[in-house]
């Protein structure tokens, strides 16, 4: 299965779309930062990252 990472610092975006992830089959990693999606990223390894551009502590182009 794989591990996709969802970040987002809106409550409901990141819920529905991990909820619809989750739905087709995917594992889902979720952040509601740049900095915890950061620390995902390196202990969990996910294949893919969705990444809200405006986040704080570090926005989606930074971290990607």
């Amino acid at each position: 299965m794989e591990k996709i990472l969802v970040a987002d610092d809106d409550r409901v975006v990141l819920l529905t779309l991990s909820e619809g992830l989750r739905e087709a089959g995917f594992e889902v990693v979720e952040a509601c930062d740049g900095l915890q999606a950061l620390a995902l990223c390196q202990s969990e390894a996910p294949a893919l990252a969705l990444l809200d551009i405006r986040m704080p502590g570090l926005d989606g182009l930074e971290l990607a």
